[in-house]
């Protein structure tokens, strides 16, 4: 049976029509042409040798998912999607960062961590009001910080640490009221610390360790009510000295300003009620040790390398988490109290370790007997003259201490690369594919992990919504800081509706990804800030980057459904709807064509056709602080093409719009008037019901009086 010529003409109309209306869908939901231009010169400021970019070249960056460019999932107000995230970790990425970054406006996280870039950092950033992390440590970075970033009223974390930034902080980072996160370390900043700080009401971390710091420490540091973590190792407050008021910060954890020049005594801290790391060595301090006890939490005292005298006194006994005290290379002297060390009940994962060496220490009081997993060391002391102590008067040893796992008894080589044998599964021999994290605390509070590693490991699969069997650590280091580098593997969890699970989905691992680069893993007191190093996806998560799964439109299900639809739809139809349809359409084609013809034969030199994604870009989505002018026929605004050229454009308010021929003959008739003191007509838009002409810009004077008045006086003469 052969359908008629009308109703097989009438079904390709409709079919035409489904798949026009989901062209119309899927074009609605684009990203902000000012964004997609932004992202584009971003691009051109960046070196990709691995190639993780080549597809920033095609498509729209939100619904063709370019890599690193992830979107609100929504439109905005002005029916466009918008970045929300550009997440370019360790992509090998060298070339600058470029001023264009301003324009992502919505954006909320930049990350560009472990990169090779260089240049400085664009103060136009401070532009993206939005912005609550602002990642850019692991490069090479130089200049200045901008002042501009200190207008951030959303920046939750600033890490630039790692690069070669110079130069003084900005007092404008006094107004960072909502960061909790200053992570500036490994620099070259210089200056002192701007007392204006001590006014951040949130700031919890702050890491500015080998860096150029100089001058007094700030004591109004004190009066800051959320800070845990003040670390400013190897600077050179040359002759400053600690101030008495840092004993009042009620809620610090870590204290380390190791290698700074200071001088002076060392303040009573004994009020601190939760000071879990103290690192005062490589000074210059004197005077005794005070005699008030520290916290409980302490697990590290070092008070090396300085010049302190008198006796070692009683508060280091009974410490119940101590694992460090050093008080080497000082001018100590008289009696050591065993009871630092006798006191101390160890489980099978603690240890001890006290350095004493190069002291005037002459005896020790009590038993010399020594517990389990304590370790001594007396050397260059007069005590080692006496025979009985000589054992405890050895050179230091290194910590052979090593992190392992318990292997399965497996059969060999049953899991093909880059699948393994889970070691904690419920299943011992349960075969995976883990996701290989690359990790690192950068300011620990302790000195000796193996006593919290199972604490960590709850912490971190709490953290993660994971089971604990599903984390594993595979190596643990101490690196230069001292920061603890960590490699782990998560494993899929071992049973998923009744079925054994060998790999994580692709929404699983974009979730954990999630957690590690959005931050939202929850602070440890005691593991104090982390930062991630690298995420690998190999073997069957090469494919699951997470920037991939943010296509906006609508679903493959929903186009079949569409079609179906539509042909359904279509062989109920008659002949005759689809000739009236037929005949709507060719009448609106006519229309359509003939405006195109009329637009095509508008050919003037130096005149332009510019389109309506090149208006909003040069005037930034038509801000209000670009309007310079308003009249009867609409607004004026001051705008820069993408070559620089500095424009003044003028945009037909509704009530304004002329129809297509007057328009065009009124784009040609300004094309012909030139005079030395009347603006040029540099081109038009006439896109999406706006008309617009583009004038070159004039400094002196408004647009009007260029236009008319006083201008066209001179036309007479």
């Amino acid at each position: 049976m052969y359908l008629s010529k009308s109703l097989v003409f009438s079904t390709a109309l409709v079919l035409y029509f489904c798949w026009s209306s989901l062209y119309v869908e899927a074009q609605f939901n684009i990203t902000d042409p000012v964004e997609v231009n932004a992202l584009r010169a971003i691009r051109r400021s960046l070196d990709d040798p691995n190639k993780n970019l080549t597809n920033w070249n095609r498509g729209d960056p939100c619904s063709s998912s370019w890599n690193g460019v992830l979107c609100f999932n929504t439109t905005f107000d002005d029916g466009y999607l918008h970045v929300r995230e550009l997440q370019l970790l360790n992509m090998n990425l060298s070339g600058t960062l470029s001023p264009e970054l301003g324009r992502l406006s919505h954006m909320r996280i930049l990350d560009f961590m472990w990169n090779k870039l260089t240049g400085t950092i664009p103060k136009e950033i401070g532009n993206i009001t939005s912005l609550e992390l602002l990642l850019l440590n692991g490069n090479q970075l130089t200049g200045i910080l901008p002042e501009e970033l200190g207008y951030l009223p959303n920046l939750d974390r600033i890490q630039i640490d790692q690069n070669h930034i110079s130069g003084p902080i900005p007092k404008s980072f006094a107004n960072l009221n909502k960061t909790k996160h200053f992570h500036m370390n490994n620099n070259s900043i210089s200056g002192q610390i701007p007392p204006e700080l001590s006014r951040l009401p949130n700031l919890v971390h702050f890491l500015l360790d080998n860096n150029e710091l100089s001058g007094e420490l700030p004591a109004e540091f004190s009066e800051l009510p959320e800070l845990l973590i003040l670390q400013l190792d190897n600077n050179n407050f040359d002759g400053s000295t600690i101030p008495e008021s840092f004993g009042n910060m009620s809620k610090l954890l870590k204290l380390s300003l190791r290698n700074c020049s200071l001088q002076g005594p060392i303040p009573n801290l004994s009020r601190i009620p939760k000071l879990g790391y103290l690192d005062l060595s490589s000074n210059q301090l004197n005077g005794t040790i005070p005699p008030d006890k520290l916290s409980n939490d302490i697990t590290t005292i070092d008070l090396s390398n300085n010049n302190l005298i008198g006796t070692i006194p009683n508060i280091f006994s009974g410490l119940p988490n101590l694992q460090k005290l050093s008080v080497a290379n000082n001018t100590l002297n008289g009696t050591v109290p065993s009871t630092i060390w006798r006191d101390r009940s160890l489980n099978s994962t603690e240890r001890l370790v006290l350095e004493f060496q190069n002291n005037g220490l002459t005896d020790i009081s009590g038993s010399i007997s020594l517990p389990p997993n304590v370790t001594v060391w007396f050397e260059g002391n007069p005590l080692c003259t006496n025979s009985s102590l000589v054992h405890l008067c050895g050179p230091e040893r290194a910590d052979n201490s090593t992190l392992t796992e318990v292997t399965p008894d497996c059969p060999v080589q049953s899991c093909p690369f880059p699948y393994e044998y889970s070691n904690k599964s419920p299943d011992k021999c349960f075969c995976a594919a883990p996701l290989l994290v690359e990790y690192r605390l950068k300011s620990p509070g302790f000195s000796d992990f193996l006593a919290y590693k199972i604490r960590f490991e709850e912490y971190l699969s709490d953290g993660l919504k994971i089971q604990q069997y599903q984390l594993e650590i595979s190596e643990v280091t101490w690196v230069k800081g001292p920061r603890l580098r960590m490699s782990l593997k998560l494993f899929p969890v071992y049973i998923v509706n009744d079925t054994k699970s060998n790999t994580f989905n692709t929404s699983e691992v974009q979730r954990l990804m999630a957690l590690f680069t959005g931050w939202t893993i929850p602070d440890s007191e005691i593991f104090g800030p982390y930062e991630l190093l690298r995420f690998n996806l190999l073997g069957p998560y090469v494919n699951a980057i997470p920037f991939a799964s943010n296509k906006s439109g609508i679903s493959r299900g929903a186009i079949i459904g569409i079609v179906i639809g539509g042909i359904a739809a279509a062989t109920a139809l008659s002949a005759f709807v689809s000739l009236v349809i037929l005949r709507k359409r060719m009448r609106n084609h006519a229309v359509s064509k003939k405006r195109r013809m009329s637009k095509a034969s508008l050919k003037i030199e130096g005149v332009k056709d510019f389109t309506y994604g090149e208006m909003m870009l040069a005037t930034n989505n038509f801000e209000s602080s670009a309007q310079i002018g308003q009249g009867g026929y609409g607004k004026v605004y001051k705008g820069i093409l993408e070559d620089g050229t500095l424009v003044a454009i003028k945009r037909a308010q509704e009530g304004s719009l002329q129809g297509e021929k007057e328009f065009l003959t009124e784009i040609e008739l300004l094309s012909r008037l030139h005079h030395r003191n009347l603006v040029s007509l540099l081109g038009f838009c006439d896109e999406q019901d706006e008309q617009m002409l583009i004038y070159e810009f004039m400094a002196n004077g408004t647009l009007r009086d260029h236009l008319s008045g006083k201008m066209f006086e001179d036309l007479q003469s």
